[in-house]
């Protein structure tokens, strides 16, 4: 992966205006966050950049307002919060306010980074979007990856590069079809890929398993069968679930349905929820095993209590594994919140999708538009 950018390449800061593309994108809730890791997590680079004798401006998106302005997403709460945080630092208004946000509009760029001397990306995961604040700001300021960003690249990077052996992946989440791409790229360098979640189902009905009303992709069977045929036994499927039957409805317990646990073989009526207690114990022992781990999509509908036990299960595992572990943000580090483990983990990824697309492709629009900068083709001739 080329290297992009880092603090150390910016000219010299003192007495500079530095716009701060950062990812402040947190959960709001009649006004109040409820989870400000996202903005705790830009204060190394702020205070990086202020010790350098920068005023630093802050942007971001919050939610989707579709270029619109709109109450709900009002950056307010966040504005509060960083002054608390970052006393001094300014942030702008809702970047998807803007129609040009999400378009990548050059004049909405230019609007953006007059009065600014230099551009800083600490935005992992916006950075999978060609919108305009990540990708216009490098076309004419020194720009340079935030901490936050550079660690992501250096620790996703790796396990594309150079993962400590055995390498063991876990994946879990509702579709085939979504982590196809992701999936391939994983079995080109992990010794094992440890399958879960909803897709697990059109796998093994790819096997020849009937799945009942199991979440199943028909159109992926195909891509499935192929899969396991390259991938052989590196390829591990649950041997057991648990299942909800006829009459059961997710998220409600009172609504009755009996909960039991089941081999590969669904009955009709009865769908499939989560990896069994064997499979959990199984795919921990492969985990306990690694020296380098990557999860990223639960096991079951874990915010069901009935369905959460295989999801706590790797989680468990991988907060207790001796080897290097990684988790690909999204509902798996809300798993890992929910059950009191994420400072267990050597690292948490702030993006979700971006850090999937990361090891898919080894790049993103952001990063690729921080190695356009000025300083960055600067150094590169130097």
């Amino acid at each position: 992966m080329t290297r992009v950018p880092t603090l150390e390449d910016l000219p010299p800061l003192d007495g500079r205006r530095v716009l701060l593309r950062a990812d402040f994108n947190v959960p709001v809730r009649d006004g109040e966050i409820t989870d400000d890791l996202r903005i705790r997590a830009a204060l190394p680079t702020i205070e990086w950049l202020r010790d350098r004798g920068a005023s630093v401006v802050a942007c971001t998106h919050l939610g989707r307002p579709k270029g619109k302005v709109d109450p709900r997403y009002s950056v307010e709460p966040v504005r509060q919060r960083l002054a608390e945080l970052a006393p001094g630092v300014e942030l702008m208004d809702n970047l998807r306010f803007d129609p040009g946000e999400e378009a990548n509009d050059p004049a909405f760029v230019a609007r953006l980074i007059e009065g600014f001397d230099a551009y800083v990306n600490d935005a992992f995961g916006a950075s999978h979007r060609a919108h305009a604040a990540i990708v216009g700001p490098p076309r004419t300021l020194p720009s340079a990856a935030g901490r936050l960003l550079a660690r992501e690249v250096e620790v996703l990077g790796g396990l594309r590069s150079d993962p400590a052996r055995p390498f063991v992946a876990v994946l879990g989440g509702s579709k085939v079809s979504d982590k196809l791409q992701v999936i391939e790229a994983l079995l080109d360098v992990a010794d094992e890929l440890l399958i879960g979640g909803g897709m697990c189902f059109t796998f093994l009905a790819a096997q020849g398993n009937p799945i009942g009303d199991s979440l199943f992709e028909g159109e992926m069977v195909d891509e499935c069968r192929r899969l396991l045929a390259e991938a052989g036994e590196r390829i591990v499927l649950p041997t057991d679930v648990t299942a909800l039957g006829p009459g059961g409805e997710l998220m409600a317990p009172d609504a009755g349905g009996e909960v039991r646990q089941l081999g590969t073989r669904i009955p009709d009526g009865w769908t499939g929820v989560d990896i069994g207690p064997g499979s959990a114990a199984d795919f921990g022992d492969r985990i306990a095993d690694a020296r380098t781990v990557f999860w990223n999509g639960p096991m079951g509908v874990f915010e069901d209590p009935r369905f959460e036990a295989g999801t706590r299960a790797v989680a468990e595992a991988v907060s207790d594994a001796r080897g290097f572990t990684v988790v690909g943000g999204g509902d798996s580090a809300a798993a890992l919140a929910q059950f009191g483990l994420a400072d267990r983990v050597d690292h948490v990824s702030t993006g979700g999708g971006a850090s999937l697309e990361l090891i898919e492709q080894g790049d993103l629009p952001g990063l690729a538009a921080l190695r356009e900068a000025p300083n960055a083709k600067e150094a590169s001739r130097g």
